[in-house]
């Protein structure tokens, strides 16, 4: 059954994710551009880690747009349960660029560490950290107002991402201030080497949600039980069993049995049904739901590892 309200929130969806998608390829492309003119006036190994972070920025930007893009296509003939997983690929692909800039900033910090190379210029490094820091805020401000309005996996990374671009910016600003002014030669290398554990870290933190929603995770136990208690309402359903969930993109999937007297017809168990997913999808909106009907007293075929007991049952024993 088409999930109620579906129609009206698309295109709001649509239009946010692809604004914060576009806010964060602009973003990328000042940052990029103001961090290669501090490199150039630095000499800074932590200044090129964030540039390169910055210049890694636009290119998964610019996948979190292609997939957030199609993410908001309707299903279609070739993709009947939507095209939502195109985020948690673009995610997965942010992810991909994260790991390959830490390697590339750890073997530049590295080489630094063992040739003593000093910053210049830092006065002009740390201003330019500084506005970044301002400017990354006000994208990081209107991302978050999109992951609450949409759930979207694919902002959601992007989001974790330029939040460790403050931290880099802010490793920047020590990094110089250590080595120009209180004459520590290796802290420009050593916050590189900081800045892609860090990077790595997030970038491992990133990649959990990505994975869970193209493996099919199921709900969180939280909302599965509630989604029971609210199917639980309906007396007429004798056993819930065989429940099934996962999310994809802004659209949820669920599909459970539930059993029916064997001598009911097919038209009164269908009303019963329709009545059934109408209240489910009032408490769960953008949710599709299938229900398949077993006759009351059937046992499903033993060696079947994926049946599950009666969920109504579970209910009652945690009352």
């Amino acid at each position: 059954m088409r999930a109620a309200g579906r129609e009206d929130r698309a295109p709001s969806r649509a239009w946010l994710t692809r604004s914060a998608a576009f806010a964060s390829i602009a973003m990328a492309l000042f940052l990029s551009t103001l961090k290669m003119w501090a490199v150039w006036r630095t000499g800074s190994t932590a200044m090129l880690g964030s540039l390169a972070d910055s210049a890694l920025d636009l290119v998964a930007s610019l996948a979190t747009l292609a997939g957030v893009w199609i993410a908001a296509q309707p299903a279609d003939e070739e993709h009947r349960f939507g095209h939502g997983k195109a985020e948690a690929l673009a995610a997965m692909f942010q992810v991909i660029l994260i790991v390959l800039s830490a390697g590339a900033i750890g073997f530049r910090s590295v080489l630094g560490l063992l040739d003593g190379g000093r910053t210049q210029a830092a006065g002009e490094g740390i201003t330019v950290s500084v506005i970044a820091i301002g400017a990354t805020f006000a994208l990081l401000a209107w991302q978050r107002h999109v992951v609450r309005s949409t759930g979207s996996v694919a902002i959601r990374t992007d989001n974790l991402h330029y939040q460790s671009d403050l931290l880099l910016n802010l490793a920047v600003i020590a990094a110089l201030v250590l080595d120009q002014y209180l004459g520590f030669g290796r802290a420009d290398p050593l916050f590189g080497l900081l800045i892609a554990g860090w990077l790595l870290w997030g970038a491992w933190h990133a990649s959990v949600e990505a994975v869970d929603a193209l493996m099919d995770r199921e709900w969180p136990e939280e909302k599965r039980l509630a989604f029971v208690e609210r199917a639980a309402r309906h007396p007429e359903l004798s056993k819930l069993h065989d429940l099934r969930t996962r999310s994809s993109g802004e659209r949820d999937f669920v599909q459970f049995h539930v059993d029916l007297p064997g001598s009911m017809s097919v038209a009164r168990a269908h009303a019963i049904l329709e009545q059934v997913e109408a209240d489910l999808q009032a408490a769960f909106p953008d949710t599709d739901i299938f229900i398949h009907i077993d006759p009351a007293g059937h046992v499903d075929e033993p060696g079947n590892e994926l049946a599950e007991d009666d969920e109504f049952a579970k209910l009652k024993d945690q009352e």
